[in-house]
């Protein structure tokens, strides 16, 4: 058995072991370690949140939407609501404290 061969049976997966067991530690407890993928899971459990209440929104204001098309009288109530419109025939009396 020569020395090379030795150094690769031996020696090298001695250190590989060696460097693993101060490594490993060292990589899971900096601030890119754990702390970091805590981190990244709080954020993807708020982006899931996020994304189901806009999904939900999305849903109500689709629904919104279909209203309108249908419905005169929602197209009325809209233009009222939102745009302050009234009818030729109707009088507005505005009030000021």
């Amino acid at each position: 058995m020569g020395p090379r061969r030795l150094l690769l049976e031996r020696v090298l997966p001695l250190a590989v072991l060696v460097l693993a067991t101060v490594a490993v530690p060292v990589m899971v407890f900096s601030r890119s370690g754990l702390p970091r993928l805590n981190s990244l899971r709080r954020e993807r459990l708020e982006a899931q949140d996020q994304i189901s209440r806009l999904t939900h929104e999305i849903g109500e204001l689709r629904a919104k939407v279909e209203s309108i098309r249908r419905d005169p009288a929602a197209v009325e109530r809209v233009a009222r609501d939102q745009l302050g419109l009234v009818r030729r025939t109707e009088v507005v009396f505005q009030f000021e404290p």
